[in-house]
């Protein structure tokens, strides 16, 4: 759901970035100041550690493309998506093996990973700050594609999360991205004006099918719990612990929905 998953799939993405409009409203002091308003979306910027504040402003205060993606409904409940939102790989490897799309990520270090879509995004994505209701991620990584050259490039992701309950009362979780990009390209620069709508033409697709693709996996997970952890242990098997709570995590999910389903009949 890269995640930085399906999440990771749209993070990638976002470095090419989109246009929307954005209002801002500084509060990170240090020599540096981010803004914690963000498209009628407040963030805890404050909580952020210090040394994050001047390249996150860098990018916001200077982007090249911003989007705002959602609210998004995603069909799953909040444990399992924090689950899969801490770990990328797993996430990754469930999305890739259930053959919903190519996604590969490894682990770089703590909150640290490197991820790669399978259609010409790749890079790295770091946690910045996290919570049960935001997440800040800071990432750096590079497109190729046929219609544009190697682009590097640099973003700020904002990501608001809201559980919820869906159109039959069972949990869900509502997404809100938040993304600004800066391109690092000299000889792009002087383009920029006309390649924009490309960018955000590019951009808006990939965040479409990462949308999509964390929706089949949240309803994978609902509707065929079995057929997830048969791909989860199929040889090459994900680790053990992993394996572990990730059933953990999806029998709470429907061990509450069977509750609810009781409750229903009655």
């Amino acid at each position: 759901m890269t995640f930085l998953v399906a999440m990771q799939g749209r993070l990638w993405a976002i470095l090419l970035g989109g246009v929307v409009g954005l209002w801002i409203v500084p509060v990170q002091a240090e020599s540096c100041v981010l803004s914690s308003y963000h498209v009628g979306l407040t963030f805890p910027v404050s909580k952020v550690e210090p040394r994050w504040a001047c390249p996150l402003q860098a990018i916001v205060d200077h982007y090249t493309t911003a989007n705002k993606i959602g609210p998004t409904e995603i069909p799953i409940s909040e444990s399992v998506y924090q689950y899969l939102l801490d770990r990328p790989p797993v996430a990754a490897a469930l999305i890739n093996r259930l053959d919903f799309a190519p996604y590969k990520s490894e682990g770089r270090g703590p909150g640290r990973f490197w991820g790669d879509d399978g259609e010409g995004t790749s890079g790295i994505v770091e946690l910045v700050y996290g919570d049960m209701a935001n997440r800040i991620y800071y990432l750096e990584g590079t497109h190729e594609s046929t219609v544009l050259p190697q682009v590097m490039g640099k973003a700020v992701v904002f990501v608001r999360m809201n559980p919820v309950k869906d159109g039959d009362g069972r949990d869900a979780v509502e997404t809100t991205l938040v993304a600004y990009t800066k391109l690092d390209s000299r000889i792009l620069a002087g383009l920029l004006s006309l390649i924009r709508p490309l960018v955000g033409n590019i951009v808006a697709r990939k965040l479409t099918q990462g949308v999509q693709v964390v929706t089949r996996l949240g309803l994978e997970i609902r509707q065929h719990p079995d057929h997830v952890l048969f791909e989860a242990t199929d040889p090459p098997s994900l680790p053990d612990d992993e394996v572990v709570l990730l059933k953990q995590a999806m029998e709470t999910v429907h061990f509450r929905g069977a509750i609810q389903s009781g409750a229903a009949v009655r």
